[in-house]
């Protein structure tokens, strides 16, 4: 294992033990709700099933085709919001 991905580690463990993680999930979920990313990505899964065909796309169609575009969607803006607050929280309660 990497020092990144330990380091990656020991932080998400921080994260969850704090309750901290829970808190930036909601954060991120209202974020994206109101500056309409959900709804881009519901019409997103709305075109690759026309463009497949509801019989003939799977779960995991629906996720291969959605997610590079899901992410690219995200505003700059609500990455920025949640970097800032793990920065904050890490800073809060380093060890």
């Amino acid at each position: 294992m990497s020092k990144e991905s330990q380091m990656r580690a020991a932080i998400n463990q921080k994260l969850i033990e704090m309750g901290e993680r829970e808190r930036l999930k909601e954060l991120l979920r209202a974020k994206l709700i109101e500056c309409g990313w959900r709804d881009q990505l519901k019409a997103l899964c709305k075109d690759v099933i026309k463009e497949k065909g509801i019989e003939n796309v799977t779960v995991e169609d629906l996720v291969a085709g959605v997610t590079p575009k899901g992410r690219a969607l995200v505003p700059d803006s609500v990455k920025k919001e949640l970097l800032q607050r793990i920065r904050a929280f890490l800073a809060q309660h380093s060890t």
